[in-house]
């Protein structure tokens, strides 16, 4: 499994930074190295996600990758089967 480090705006909707990590531990500090870097507002968010590949984790974690359109599109298309 690989680690991928994001760091999102809310407000905007966009990844700001993505990076790969082999290792857990690596990709941890690598967080905690961004948290500390600068003044991140409260609407930044710097997470950690675990993924097979780059395409699984867009599909397990699409809210970082899509818009909320997109996303609701997607969630009303699974409701009428379209």
């Amino acid at each position: 499994m690989k680690h991928y480090l994001l760091i999102f705006d809310r407000v905007r909707g966009e990844v700001l930074r993505e990076e790969e990590f082999l290792d857990r531990a690596t990709a941890l500090k690598a967080r905690f190295k961004a948290e500390r870097a600068g003044n991140l507002s409260k609407d930044i968010e710097v997470v950690i996600l675990g993924a097979d590949s780059a395409d699984a984790l867009r599909r397990t974690h699409a809210r970082y990758f899509r818009t909320a359109g997109e996303l609701a599109r997607t969630d009303l298309a699974g409701l009428t089967g379209a």
